[in-house]
């Protein structure tokens, strides 16, 4: 098994890139998709939220209210460390059950957009990072999701460097060209994590994939 940590900020099209790899045959477990999982109505995480943020951040029908608790969280260091300490240690658990699920031989690509934050690079047999300029990731924020411009960089702000995120990268995909473009960079890079992969299995599990 060849274990991936994919990351970008947000507005890069990491999901994007996630999509393609899943296409082509990765086995795709998405962190966002759990943590949406992990605080669903009557979980132990959710109840934790209200208790720390109040029942504002529900909505009528007692779910989480996304939007309404970014507002609270992405502009406020601390708070965004409470709720990470909350939702983070679930989201790991439940993330190395499906890992550990997958078929023996398998590209296994981690969709994780906190993955430098939390310092998560070294848990993967290397790390791919989607880029994007600053000005892409927002002008796509504001189409894509309606994200006024103010709070599109709020959320950029309360996520690593670019720099940063580069600099942890093995593997780099620009996406800040076409739907063509992207697609011929994430073949490529499909053929080298298939590489990668079946170079793993031959010299074995002690092996490194870099």
């Amino acid at each position: 098994m060849l274990r991936v940590g994919l990351t970008g900020g947000i507005g890069s099209g990491k999901s994007a890139v996630s999509r393609r790899l899943a296409e082509h045959g990765a086995v795709v477990v998405d962190a966002d998709r759990i943590a949406r999982e992990v605080v669903e109505p009557g979980t132990p995480a959710l109840a934790e939220i209200v208790a720390e943020f109040g029942d504002g951040v529900l909505t009528r029908e007692g779910a989480l209210d996304r939007p309404r608790l970014g507002e609270i969280v992405f502009s406020d260091d601390a708070k965004l460390a409470r709720l990470n300490a909350i939702v983070h240690p679930r989201v790991a658990e439940r993330t190395e059950e499906l890992m550990s699920a997958a078929p023996n031989g398998s590209v296994v690509v981690y969709d994780v957009p906190l993955l430098v934050e939390n310092g998560l690079g070294p848990l993967y047999d290397l790390v791919i990072v989607v880029d994007a300029p600053e000005d892409v990731r927002i002008e796509r924020l504001r189409e894509g999701r309606k994200m006024p411009v103010d709070q599109s960089r709020a959320r950029i702000a309360a996520q690593a460097t670019r720099e940063d995120r580069l600099a942890a990268a093995d593997i780099v995909i620009d996406n800040s060209g076409t739907e063509a473009d992207l697609d011929r960079r994430v073949e490529e890079v499909w053929t080298d994590l298939e590489r990668r992969a079946g170079e793993a299995r031959t010299e074995g599990p002690d092996s490194p994939a870099r």
